[in-house]
């Protein structure tokens, strides 16, 4: 018995259907990438609302002493340091108590002209600070002493030193301090 081997003999189907090329791959080779001319969906972002403006007065004056405080100390310690008052150091004072003013405490028409009262205040203890520092420099004590125990005498030598100048950096640190307010509540 002898079989003979017949070859495989294609399927009809096969040879029906031609083939098709493979889709080209992009440059960059990735597979999945859009093909060209694709757009893609838009994202679906859920909508959300614009967050309420903060009026929290409170919590906005809080703020700001804290800012006046700090930042007259920082104005005191440039002062001291340098010598000299620097009507840029001034602005930064005002600016920063109306910035925190009106992040935090919102759109209250108060906060603009109470941040502005607080920079006058901030501005005054800085530069008693600057004194109190330049005095226990040259006495050779310390600044507490000075500045504690000897706080009329401190107040005596910023009236000596105050000059026009000296006032117009309290302005433009009220002025800063109520701009600030009012941009940073929008």
């Amino acid at each position: 018995m002898s079989q003979s081997a017949t070859p495989p003999q294609p399927q009809p189907e096969a040879q029906a259907q031609p083939q098709q090329p493979a889709p080209p791959q992009p440059v960059d080779g990735n597979p999945y990438a859009q093909q060209p001319g694709a757009v893609p969906p838009p994202p679906q972002v859920p909508y959300a609302p614009p967050a309420p403006p903060k009026n929290n007065i409170a919590l906005g004056l809080v703020t700001a002493a804290v800012a006046a405080l700090v930042a007259a100390g920082i104005y005191g310690v440039v002062i001291g340091t340098t010598k000299h008052e620097i009507g840029w150091a001034a602005v930064g004072v005002g600016f920063v108590i109306g910035l925190a003013a009106g992040k935090l405490g919102g759109r209250n028409p108060a906060l603009p002209v109470v941040s502005a009262v607080l920079a006058l205040g901030a501005v005054y203890l800085g530069q008693l600070v600057g004194e109190a520092m330049i005095g226990a420099d040259e006495l050779g004590v310390n600044f507490s002493k000075v500045f504690f125990d000897h706080f009329d005498v401190v107040q005596d030598a910023w009236k000596a030193d105050s000059d026009p100048l000296t006032f117009v950096f309290f302005a433009i640190a009220a002025f800063a301090a109520f701009s600030g307010a009012k941009k940073a509540a929008l």
